[in-house]
């Protein structure tokens, strides 16, 4: 397959830029052939790349960064002109700070580690699709192959994003969790699920789920299968940051699907809407909010990992 990488200089705390060569050399040593790579300078950046990859004939796209510059690229596969190619692949060196979609897959993050993937089994990868309300108040659609989510998740994004993640994920994510907690009160959201009757709730987060973390490796969704062809929902209500504190660790393993606040299901569509500004998180980024339907789309790209 012709490789094209495309590749977040800046990810990894602008250490992939910096060990470039290096990192190049691997990927290379893995795939035995010659790739071509192209540099991000901007937002969404990486998915302009990535469609015109695929228009050039470019059948394996290799994501080198972080949960965004992912996001990114799996977004550039629906852009590319004619749609998805079915012969064309995504892979992945993770290179960012919060290295969520990895942990689903038991990577590490080493690069040599994520280099010798490349040459590995390619399965099917389902994929979210979001409608969503722009801060403009304009529509937005993105998709994403994580976790979206909406409530205090939200705030967070949009704390740690404007921040800087120089303590890297887990503690940039924890630091503004915290930060944005204090004197949280639930948002009042109506959700209706695979188009039944609508319901009223109070939620601090509501996550759909195509990974099983998000946040810095907060394991949201442990039952999650990117490849089954339905989201897990995670719904927490009730919270404070006297839980998050006391309870942290059940949190990053998974176990907080028994707290009593915690509410899980499956679906394959889910539609919310809230009177009050409920921010979304897409894979980690801050693209809008509410009102919002969320899909699942079996299957749609190809994952070699």
């Amino acid at each position: 397959m012709r490789t094209f990488l495309v590749v977040n200089p800046e990810s990894a705390g602008g250490a992939t830029g910096r060990r470039w060569p290096e990192i190049r050399a691997e990927v290379l040593r893995a795939i035995g052939e010659g790739a071509e790579h192209a540099f991000t300078d901007h937002p969404m950046h990486a998915a302009t790349l990535t469609a015109e990859a695929l228009e050039k004939g470019f059948r394996r796209i290799v994501a080198v960064g972080g949960d965004g510059t992912l996001n990114e690229v799996v977004n550039g596969f629906f852009q590319a002109d004619g749609g998805v190619p079915p012969d064309a692949c995504l892979a992945l060196v993770p290179r960012g700070t919060g290295g969520d979609f990895r942990r689903t897959f038991g990577l590490n993050g080493s690069v040599r580690e994520s280099c010798t993937r490349l040459g590995g089994e390619i399965r099917p990868l389902d994929v979210g699709r979001v409608r969503f309300t722009r801060t403009d108040g304009a529509p937005g659609e993105r998709y994403f192959v994580n976790v979206a989510s909406f409530g205090v998740s939200g705030q967070v994004d949009r704390a740690v994003n404007s921040g800087s993640k120089l303590l890297g994920g887990k503690a940039s994510f924890f630091l503004a969790s915290v930060r944005t907690l204090l004197g949280w009160r639930d948002q009042h959201v109506r959700i209706r699920v695979d188009g039944g009757a609508e319901e009223a709730l109070g939620i601090t987060t509501l996550a759909v789920a195509n990974g099983q973390y998000f946040g810095g490796g907060m394991r949201v969704a442990p039952e999650a299968n990117p490849s089954d062809g339905q989201l897990d929902v995670t719904i927490w209500s009730g919270y404070h940051l006297k839980d998050f504190a006391l309870k942290s660790a059940s949190v990053y393993d998974g176990r907080h699907v028994r707290w009593a606040g915690t509410r899980t299901l499956r679906c394959r569509t889910l539609a919310a809407s809230s009177d009050e500004e409920v921010l979304l998180d897409v894979d980690g980024e801050q693209p809008g909010r509410l009102p919002a339907t969320f899909e699942v789309l079996p299957g749609a790209l190809r994952l070699q990992i």
